[in-house]
């Protein structure tokens, strides 16, 4: 049967609707439903386990609704008089069941006036039964699905409401079905659905017996059991559609790399997980008789080869062994003894506070081998687990420690040996500064860094650093001048011609990129708090953008090392000999770099990813009121192996120590990000002293347009985050929001209910979401900004002022009714001012023109339904990025950069790699 296709469009009547249920899906669905309007008068869901409430209980006592908790709703096959009576009390126009293990009697599916309707993961009728996403898979099936449909006395049996079909690929499992289309889009058609019964649009298709399968559930240990005389597409079918839960199983004979272990009779449990198809050739590695199988399986560095009986290859990637998570390459490793760790009193009261952390978690008393996932431990709890653990010592976890380390002691025992191992770390030796902050120590450096060493300025000038949370001094740092500069560009030049760098192969230098990526991530949380102190960055969102977002940038530049290349080009021969053409993509040379102080370790590594992938070197200047995580970055580098000379950071003064790299005769490419009138400066400089190649990200006024049509919650939210995101010192914020008048009051309403919601604060709480501004002569001319707007008869609605407390505190700001002369609707502000002017939709023509009115193109956006709208401002908007119902979403694999004086070239994607980049062609004769 084809999924049946409804308008997405709000209901008609509000219903009073029952939650029949569990699961955080059931949740979401309940938000989902408040959202439109509906009633939800009562949930009825499973008891808690222990002291662990199901999330659906959680949102609907969080909302002050009624919650029911059954063991079971029928006794010997009779509902329960009671529970029954107790249900009809909350009077519900039609029940939704999301996500029910539960068996509901009829009584209570027929009681309400819509009866009821039930989410089902596939599309019926195939795969009826409680396994049925596992199944999809397992049947190698090329499209999954979902069905909403009304309830019966059947087994998903009802007439059907709504479906939706995905694609499914050969390299899915349940987990990436479930996340991409089953969970998402799930949710959305059950509330869709309930808007559908609302509006009397929703349909009754009785199922076709066509096509109709049930399938058993997956629930006893003798259906995981794996058949090996299948072919080796459906062995990995069978191993991928159990990935998740309970894995596919089987059983061999104790074995070690000699072989079976004659002398014992025991049989070890093996479930596998992690399948794909391989595309490799033969590898060399350890034989694992598996019985049933005709060639025994190779235990590899990639993991568990297998050979199907029909010669298809699969290789698995994890193995739970009697009950173990390993990798599976680590099978016979797995057996081998291990020392017990002897652990010091230090270690000791940390074993304790980590069973705190466990105990917290599990609400259980912890014992040595007590299993974390058997004690009811779900995926969310993995990641409280590892920030909590990161938060007692400095070591880096990731989600798999868990899943191969499950119990209390397994778990111990591995952080202990993590920490040892991070403690041996070899030491780069500086002046610096160690401070206790952020419940962690944390050090850098506040030297220059040239030719792979921490050095003194030469005129033995300081930057004096100040924290904007409190405006107290941080440190001070070295300052360079001319001279400095000219030391490290040497260094560089010499790296470049003669050093390590200049000798080792693409492949070579994208694996130290690689490896400087990992250190960053296992710096993550020291980086982010320099970040934070330094920059007034608020913690959570240094962790995620402005260090994840970093380290994100350096892995996919070093991907991109060895895939540089030339191409060859067909030419006239010159008769009678004949020619070819070939073209090669080299570095350019010695590169520098300014950035601003917005994000510091972002926009280094932005354009310095790319620099160092093109082959290139470097002598990059911070921003001279916030270097301190580039010089921690360049510690990192010495650890990560990167040549002397590579990579050299000179803290210092735009007009001295910037001004020399754009005057500088060997420098031959300059990136910069700033402001426009500073980029016009060093565009005269580049081309005075050498025609240096440049590429410079600029100055915007980003214009954000909100049509009526919009999905007006999403505008909102995203034009808050595109005015307000990171404090409003972002280049492409929404310099100016242009909202159509018939939306404007109640956009204008909720743009400012929410602003006032915004928690501001002391930016290492994670309970912050707005910090203060990076220094004072900016917040400064933040009050000089909104002094102009008042002035020139802007309505100032909110905010325009410094906050009553110590630091660069700047209110959250809205000006409306904005008129396109005025000096606040043409000049950036670089803060979290909200500049709103009206439009009318009934002249398209005239939005564009005044979205294009400012000589800034760097970014831009529009809120609209109607796609030939969007797409039309997308190719009449002159700017360099244009967002369509979002804001904001950058990615390090899609270009970025401005138009007019915005500035040209690109930081990111593949394009970034052009701007380091020179095309030698080369013509042979033969």
């Amino acid at each position: 049967m084809p999924p049946v296709a409804i308008q997405d469009e709000p209901p008609k009547t509000k219903l009073r609707v029952a939650i029949i249920g569990q699961s955080t899906f059931a949740a979401e669905v309940f938000k989902l439903l408040v959202k439109d309007g509906h009633e939800v008068v009562g949930v009825f869901t499973v008891l808690d386990k222990g002291n662990r409430e199901d999330p659906l209980a959680t949102i609907a006592a969080q909302n002050g609704k009624p919650v029911y908790k059954y063991k079971a709703w029928r006794v010997k096959g009779q509902v329960i008089p009671e529970i029954l009576e107790e249900y009809k009390t909350v009077k519900a126009d039609i029940n939704v069941l999301p996500f029910c293990t539960q068996f509901i009697p009829m009584e209570v599916i027929n009681y309400p006036k819509y009866q009821s309707i039930c989410y089902h993961p596939s599309i019926l009728p195939r795969h009826r039964g409680a396994s049925s996403i596992n199944w999809t898979l397992i049947e190698g099936d090329t499209t999954c699905g979902l069905s909403i449909f009304w309830a019966d006395d059947g087994l998903d049996t009802g007439p059907i409401l709504l479906q939706k079909t995905f694609p499914v690929t050969i390299d899915d499992t349940v987990d990436t079905i479930y996340n991409k289309y089953l969970y998402p889009e799930g949710i959305k058609a059950l509330a869709e659905s309930v808007n559908m019964v609302a509006s009397g649009t929703a349909p009754t298709m009785t199922q076709s017996d066509e096509g109709a399968t049930y399938d058993p559930a997956l629930f006893k240990a003798e259906t995981h059991q794996i058949d090996w005389s299948k072919g080796g597409t459906a062995l990995h079918n069978f191993i991928r559609g159990l990935d998740s839960s309970p894995g596919a199983t089987t059983f061999i004979q104790q074995q070690t790399r000699e072989g079976i272990d004659s002398s014992s009779d025991s049989t070890v449990e093996i479930k596998f997980f992690g399948s794909t198809l391989w595309k490799g050739g033969d590898v060399v590695g350890d034989k694992l008789v598996i019985p049933g199988l005709k060639n025994p399986a190779l235990v590899h560095d990639g993991g568990l080869l297998i050979t199907a009986d029909d010669g298809v290859k699969l290789n698995i990637q994890r193995l739970k062994v009697n009950g173990k998570m390993i990798n599976a390459s680590n099978f016979f490793k797995s057996s081998e003894n291990k020392v017990a760790l002897e652990l010091t009193a230090e270690e000791k009261q940390f074993v304790e506070s980590v069973r705190d952390v466990w105990k917290a978690i599990l609400r259980i008393d912890i014992d040595n081998d007590t299993d974390f996932f058997d004690s009811g431990a779900g995926s969310m709890d993995v990641v409280r687990l590892v920030e909590e653990v990161k938060d007692l010592v400095k070591i880096e976890l990731q989600n798999e420690d868990i899943y191969m380390n499950t119990t209390f002691e397994e778990f111990f025992n591995m952080a202990v040996a993590k920490g040892r191992a991070g403690s041996a770390t070899k030491q780069v030796i500086y002046d610096g500064v160690e401070l206790d902050v952020n419940k962690m120590k944390i050090k850098f450096p506040t030297q220059l860094f040239i030719n792979g060493e921490f050095v003194n300025a030469d005129s033995g000038k300081t930057l004096t650093i100040v924290n904007p949370t409190d405006e107290t001094v941080i440190c001070k740092v070295q300052s360079a001048n001319g001279r400095d500069v000219d030391r490290a560009v040497k260094a560089a030049a010499k790296a470049f011609e003669e050093g390590e760098w200049a000798k080792i192969s693409a492949r070579e230098r994208g694996a130290m990129l690689f490896k400087l990526a990992d250190l960053m991530e296992q710096h993550k949380e020291e980086l982010a708090t320099i970040e934070s102190i330094d920059s007034g960055a608020v913690y959570t969102l240094a962790l995620k953008t402005h260090i994840g977002m970093s380290i994100e940038t350096w892995r996919y530049f070093a991907g991109w090392c060895d895939k540089i290349q030339g191409s060859t080009i067909p030419i006239n021969h010159a008769r009678p000999n004949r020619n070819l053409t070939i073209t090669k993509k080299e570095p350019i040379g010695v590169c520098a770099l300014i950035t601003p102080w917005n994000y510091p370790l972002m926009m280094l590594s932005w354009k310095m990813a790319a620099c160092l992938a093109a082959g290139n070197t470097v002598v990059m200047k911070p921003a001279a009121v916030c270097p301190l995580t580039a010089l921690k970055f360049a510690e990192l580098s010495v650890l990560a192996g990167i040549p002397p000379g590579v990579i050299n950071i000179l803290p210092g003064s735009g007009a001295v120590c910037g001004q020399a790299l754009a005057d500088h005769p060997r420098v031959r490419k300059l990136g910069f990000t700033g402001s426009t009138e500073i980029g016009q400066t060093i565009m005269k400089s580049c081309a005075a002293s050498n025609m240096k190649k440049v590429s410079l990200e600029l100055g915007g006024k980003s214009p954000l347009v909100v049509f009526e049509d919009c999905d007006l919650d999403k505008a909102v939210r995203n034009g808050m985050g595109s005015v307000f995101f990171n404090k409003g010192e972002n280049c492409i914020a929404a310099g100016r929001l242009f909202i159509e008048e018939t939306i404007h009051d109640e956009f204008l309403r909720r743009v400012v209910e929410e602003t006032k919601k915004i928690a501001i604060g002391d930016p290492l709480n994670r309970g912050t979401s707005h910090g203060p501004q990076n220094h004072k002569a900016h917040m400064d001319k933040l009050l000089e900004f909104c002094e102009a707007g008042v002035k020139e008869g802007a309505r100032l609605v909110l905010g325009g002022k410094r906050v009553d407390r110590p630091g660069y505190f700047f209110q959250p700001t809205i000006f409306t009714d904005v008129t396109d002369d005025m000096f606040i609707a043409k000049e950036e502000s670089f803060g979290p001012i909200m500049i709103i002017s009206k439009f009318s939709s009934k002249n398209l023509e005239d939005v564009i023109r005044r979205a294009n009115g400012t000589e800034y193109g760097l970014a831009s956006g529009v809120f609209t339904r109607d796609v030939s709208r969007a797409l039309q401002f997308a190719e009449r908007v002159d700017a360099g990025t244009v967002f369509v119902n979002t804001y904001n979403k950058t990615d390090v694999a899609a270009p970025f950069g401005g138009f007019k004086q915005s500035g040209f070239g690109k930081d990111l994607g593949q394009e970034a790699l052009n701007e380091y980049l020179k095309t030698k062609t080369v013509t042979i004769e033969y």
